[in-house]
């Protein structure tokens, strides 16, 4: 057999028995009519000083032996006046008068009121009036801490935000709760374990939306589950959420030339846009060539910038992307570029192309072909004819005749 725990618990009807190495002893546990009251004496206010029960209509006190936090928690609970400062002992507020109606109390933390907490009937150790508990409570539940692991306050979208709350060491709560400003239901809940004074409570995969400001609160919950204490919320933490869209671009140059192209020697304009905009942000322009790459930048006054190129040349031409930059929380935000934008520069073409030169011998070669064919034609119509002999004969004969005609008449 090995060496027997410490302490080792069996319960029988509404008795627990404790076997430790001192001994078998009896401890009651969950009798509501253990005691009838319970009060505080001798203190600075209503919510300090000797603890005191009323049980068979004489008030008695406290031993403080094994007395700590979570007892003392139980009676501030009890009283309404929040959590304990401060469990006290050796009759701090001075020693009281009566019987010592409770013995080495064992509380969890968890019980409504001091009579459900477990109580040693015989303890060995001896108890005097110079032994009274005493307690010292808040007044109203403490207001928990928040805090973020991360040394800043400003996220990227898809990351995981990491908060933690806490309480003053020593006491015990059964859950932490995260709220956002403006909810009524938690984002976060963590079951606390015993005595557990902090815990984690965690945003995964955050959200634009979810940005704002948050607090925490704990709250302590009764054997029974009517019984549940809400602590005042937690100082808020405010979060800021970036989510940078992809900008677009395009350009605008002569309609003369085919896309993708401007002359050499002309201007032509890169717009760069965003929907979303944030403080200080600012438009990077990058242009890859095969002998380097240029990296241009101009503030975001507005959701749209143009960066303007003045006498195209050759160092113009390459791919261009977009993007957008911004530096918060003294982080630095980059959004995605944009897709790729390719420009190639022209050379201008000349006055005389071989494409007009060709077109201007077709119209010329057109022109001289029908000087010629209407020339021709003018000449053959306009030439004489040359007479037969039947038409010289006759005209002889005709002329004679005229002539002898003639004579006649004389």
């Amino acid at each position: 057999m090995g060496i027997l725990s410490p302490l080792v618990t069996f319960t029988i009807s509404h008795f627990q028995f404790l076997i430790s190495s001192q001994g078998l002893f009896g401890v009651l546990r969950d009798r509501a009519t253990a005691f009838d009251s319970i009060r505080v004496a001798d203190g600075e206010n209503k919510c300090s000083g000797r603890v005191e029960i009323l049980r068979h209509n004489q008030w008695g006190t406290v031993c403080d032996r094994g007395w700590d936090l979570r007892d003392a928690d139980v009676v501030c609970l009890q009283l309404s006046c929040g959590l304990a400062e401060s469990a006290l002992h050796g009759a701090a507020y001075g020693a009281g008068t009566g019987k010592i109606w409770l013995r080495h109390v064992q509380c969890t933390g968890h019980e409504s009121t001091l009579s459900r907490c477990a109580v040693v009937l015989h303890s060995h150790q001896y108890c005097t009036h110079e032994n009274d508990a005493g307690v010292k409570c808040s007044g109203t539940l403490f207001t928990p801490i928040l805090t973020l692991f991360s040394p800043h306050n400003v996220f990227s979208s898809g990351e995981t935000v990491r908060f933690s709350c806490s309480i003053l060491p020593g006491h015990h709560v059964s859950e932490f709760q995260l709220y956002k400003h403006g909810a009524s239901t938690p984002v976060a809940t963590q079951r606390a374990e015993m005595s557990q004074s902090r815990v984690e409570m965690t945003l995964p995969n955050i959200k634009a939306l979810q940005q704002g400001s948050y607090s925490c609160c704990y709250r302590i919950r009764d054997s029974s589950p009517s019984q549940v204490l809400s602590s005042p919320p937690s100082n808020p933490v405010n979060i800021t959420v970036v989510e940078l869209m992809t900008p677009q671009h395009w350009y605008n140059t002569s309609s003369e030339v085919r896309a993708g192209s401007v002359i050499k020697g002309h201007s032509f304009n890169i717009t760069c846009s965003t929907p979303q905009l944030y403080p200080g942000g600012s438009f990077q322009l990058r242009l890859i060539r095969p002998n380097g790459t240029v990296r241009l930048s101009l503030p975001a006054l507005s959701p749209s910038v143009t960066f303007t190129f003045a006498g195209a040349q050759s160092s113009s031409e390459g791919y261009y992307y977009c993007l957008y930059q911004v530096q918060l929380g003294g982080r630095t935000f980059v959004s995605r570029e944009s897709q790729a934008l390719p420009i190639s520069i022209r050379d201008p073409d000349p006055v005389l192309s071989p494409v007009v030169i060709s077109w201007l011998a077709s119209v010329l070669t057109f022109v001289v072909a029908v000087v010629i064919i209407i020339v021709v034609a003018k000449v053959l119509c306009n030439k004489e004819r040359k007479p037969t002999e039947l038409e010289l004969e006759t005209r002889s004969c005709v002329e004679n005749t005229y002539v002898a005609l003639s004579i006649n008449k004389l």
